[in-house]
């Protein structure tokens, strides 16, 4: 299953590093969000190295189908608006 990450998750002055706010292909309530908590999800960075940073979905976000997802580590700005994939 494919996803787009949206934004970090966070507030006006504080953003939360490893977790990340994303929209799901196809998912459009907050029913159908809440059925992939637990999920995994996977990230690969661009470039020669292609490092997989991977995360989990914790909980769905907001009634339009999006969900939070938990990374293990920091997620750089350039992970926005790319593709990562649901487990």
């Amino acid at each position: 299953m494919e996803a787009v990450i949206v934004n970090f998750r966070g507030s006006y002055k504080r953003k939360s590093g490893n977790q990340m706010i994303l929209q799901i292909n196809g998912v459009d309530s907050k029913e159908k969000a809440a059925k992939l908590v637990g999920k995994s999800v996977t990230w690969t960075s661009p470039g020669a190295e292609k490092k997989e940073l991977k995360g989990k979905v914790s909980a769905a976000h907001g009634n339009s189908g999006a969900v939070r997802v938990i990374f293990s580590t920091g997620m750089p700005g350039q992970s926005i608006g790319q593709q990562v994939k649901i487990e």
